[in-house]
């Protein structure tokens, strides 16, 4: 792997000009696809096998006027003062309002509320339920426009008028702040870590092009794949954080190369070859865990999964070829400025090298190796400190409440939140989260009815509506209305105990099939799809990354602590998540309007982004440990040795990466901004308190045995040479800052 790789290295080195361009067609390629193509599909939320998806699909199809995807909006009104609705005057108010939307664009149907009965019992509230001939995210901005107006003239004549559904505009939008925040740390962060513009903006201009390759490929096959315009959210989220750090590996590598006395295109062969390689795997882990998304058999879990592993991929192939051709373009001006004159010029003599050579055994140790040893010197102090702090910071995880977004928990300002309160109180709790029953029958309408009159006599129920039928007279709905709301744990055992008695009833009302859906049994029918994925989930990604570790270091004890290393961080930034989403802990710092359940699908997203970049870490600051004990150092030398080289970049890399994520905190959709902050808390956890302290107080507690392989595994399992063994046959890379420096092959003078 690593002769491979140093060979792709010097090759687009030499030939960076074809390189480059090679690229650039493929970006603009790219774009042109993204902008010639068709119109991505609408939004689709789909669960396979579930007895919700069952419903809707039986719906779609027997009631195919009503259009079951299409949207809807539900416009309260309630009368000002101690006032009623039913008033003469006020019903004049009510019609004219059922009038004006009833001419709005997109609108197929609008019920009169006084004859659907659709007052509340003080006669103080009711309720317009408008139907539209389009799904929610094919509404146009004058259909959006019509409801809001008509609902303003309504509120100029005096009357109180909020409404939700999926046809009322949400306005959450993704600005584009938190990519900029998240690019400008980035810059700030390089700059610093660097001392060199040009080696600050190789990785930002690598990951912008990867990104903006895999967005616009996904895009282009948007309407191919049935990939909506929220899929590339995870794609661009951790495009852009691997992108920069994939680049920041290879080109502090080619620095570290140079500094050593290499020749310029070797020096980008072997930066290629080891830190390449270590950007391989760690893709690959990365790729293996969001494509493992589809184990959870939901579509668009799936296809989002899969887009952003795709995207990682590009970043992969970026990062091993178009990096190295940059570098070809600028060998000397990506070192720090004071380190650009030595080596400009003729090479050193060998004399001249062995002096070179003893000049920087004496340089003192940077911070990541004063830190190495000092938890080397302390392994067991330091090691319970992080652990404690972790599981301190888990706690509240215990905690954790899943749900579904919803217009009860959204923020209180907004119209849905206020139609959604004005119900509840007029109407009762459960008025907000009505259960949908289907029934199958030869005769439905009879069924139905008779099912209505066993349904009224069950515990929690607080009504239920006349049967509605379709043209066929073979499939009827009901509507129910639960006594509690549909957050309440009593209502979803309500579903679950109509869903137990469906056998029963079916028998007692001569129906073929009894279904039971709605937003509450879709809520459940969800959760319990993630549950049931989530450990064949985890063995999947965990088990296809510990062997792949395994193949990198060797090792049977490395990826088992890797492995528990990401378990302490997932559920440190799992436990942050419930105190201040949850909670409400620092709300207002983080700007959460609503705190309430957490998003039951941020979960499974985290465990499968934070496992992959966790293992980044693990890759690029091991790899370096793996490198000198290869090369014959001591365990201790290998670990300091692994931190000189490879802790201020794994440092800087985080930092990178959790402000690319804490910049999307910025965002105003709630989803995006809960999964930036676990991201973020995440890496931020994972990157310096596993990886920089419980790392090497492991590896110095184990010794010797963090590397115990079994000999019959050894020559069981392919040797891919990630630490460049191969490359270093000519000449040992010295395994710590005070062991003699061996002769170096060029060094270059002003």
């Amino acid at each position: 792997m690593a002769t491979f790789l140093s060979a792709l290295g010097r090759f687009a080195f030499r030939r960076r000009g074809l390189v480059v361009l090679l690229w650039f067609l493929a970006l603009v390629g790219a774009g042109f696809a993204a902008s010639t193509a068709a119109a991505p599909p609408a939004d689709t939320f789909s669960m396979p096998g579930t007895e919700s998806q069952k419903a809707f699909d039986l719906l779609r199809d027997r009631f195919p006027a009503a259009r079951a995807d299409g949207a809807a909006a539900r416009v309260v009104v309630r009368a000002p003062g101690a006032e009623k609705i039913t008033d003469p005057a006020r019903r004049a108010q009510v019609d004219r309002l059922v009038a004006d939307l009833g001419k709005s664009p997109q609108v197929a149907s609008v019920a009169d509320p006084f004859k659907a009965n659709a007052v509340s019992g003080d006669r103080t509230t009711t309720y317009a339920y408008v139907t539209y001939e389009a799904a929610a995210t094919e509404l146009t901005d004058a259909a959006h426009q019509g409801l809001d107006e008509a609902m303003e003239r309504a509120r100029d004549a005096g009357l109180v008028v909020e409404a939700g559904g999926d046809a009322v505009r949400i306005e959450q939008t993704m600005s584009g702040t938190g990519e900029k925040a998240g690019i400008l740390v980035s810059a700030v962060v390089l700059v610093l870590t660097f001392g060199s513009l040009v080696a600050a903006g190789m990785p930002l201009l690598t990951a912008l092009i990867g990104v903006g390759i895999g967005i616009s490929a996904i895009t282009a096959l948007g309407s191919t794949f049935g990939l909506s315009s929220t899929t590339s959210t995870l794609a661009m989220m951790i495009g852009l954080a691997v992108g920069i750090d994939y680049a920041l590996f290879i080109v502090s590598r080619y620095r570290s190369e140079i500094t050593e006395g290499r020749e310029r295109v070797e020096a980008a062969g072997r930066a290629v070859g080891t830190a390449g390689s270590a950007v391989v795997f760690a893709g690959l882990t990365v790729i293996i865990a969001l494509a493992g998304l589809a184990v959870v058999d939901v579509p668009m879990l799936t296809k989002m999964g899969l887009t952003a592993a795709g995207t990682v991929a590009v970043a992969v192939l970026v990062a091993i070829t178009f990096v190295p051709a940059l570098l070809g373009f600028a060998p000397v001006r990506v070192l720090a400025r004071a380190d650009r004159k030595r080596h400009l010029g003729k090479p050193l003599s060998r004399r001249q090298q062995r002096r070179a050579a003893r000049r920087e055994a004496r340089r003192r140790p940077n911070l990541g190796a004063r830190w190495a040893g000092f938890v080397l010197r302390h392994p067991v102090a330091v090691l319970l400190v992080g652990v404690m702090s972790l599981g301190a910071v888990a706690v509240p995880a215990a905690s954790l409440e899943l749900g579904l977004p919803s217009e009860g928990s959204m923020a209180p300002h907004t119209t849905q939140r206020k139609a959604y309160d004005l119900l509840s109180s007029s109407f009762g709790p459960g008025f907000n989260g009505p259960l949908t029953v289907t029934v199958e029958a030869k005769d439905a309408k009879a069924a139905a009815e008779r099912l209505r009159t066993e349904l009224e006599r069950v515990d929690g129920v607080a009504a239920v509506s006349p049967a509605t039928t379709n043209p066929a007279g073979d499939t009827a709905v009901l509507t129910v209305v639960p006594r509690t709301g549909p957050a309440d744990t009593a209502t979803e055992e309500l579903v679950r105990t109509l869903r137990g008695a469906a056998g029963g009833l079916e028998s007692r009302t001569g129906s073929a099939e009894i279904l039971v859906a709605g937003q509450t049994a879709m809520f459940i029918d969800f959760s319990r799809t993630l549950d049931d994925a989530l450990l064949p989930y985890l063995g999947l990604v965990v088990g296809l990354a510990f062997l792949l570790l395994m193949l990198v270091f060797r090792s049977v004890l490395v990826p088992l602590k890797a492995a528990l290393g990401f378990l302490l961080s997932v559920s440190a930034a799992l436990g942050a998540v419930v105190a201040v989403f949850q909670w409400g802990w620092l709300a207002d710092l983080f700007g959460v309007d609503q705190p309430g359940p957490v998003m039951s699908t941020l979960p499974i997203f985290m465990i499968g982004v934070v496992f992959g970049l966790a293992m980044d870490y693990e890759v690029f600051l091991v790899s370096r440990m793996r490198e000198a004990h290869v090369h014959g150092a001591r365990p201790g030398e290998a670990v300091v040795t692994g931190f000189r080289y490879g802790g201020r970049v794994v440092g800087a890399a985080a930092i990178i990466m959790t402000s690319v994520f804490a910049g999307f905190v910025l965002e105003d959709d709630d989803f995006v901004k809960m999964i930036g902050f676990g991201l973020a808390t995440a890496v931020l956890f994972d990157a310096f308190v596993v990886r920089m302290v419980i790392v090497p107080a492991l590896f110095g507690l184990l010794g010797r045995a963090a590397w115990w392989f079994p000999a019959w595994l050894d020559r069981l399992l392919p040797n891919i040479d990630v630490e460049g063994e191969k490359l270093s046959a000519r000449r040992p890379v010295p395994a710590d800052p005070e062991a003699e420096h061996p002769q170096r092959d060029h060094h270059f003078v002003g």
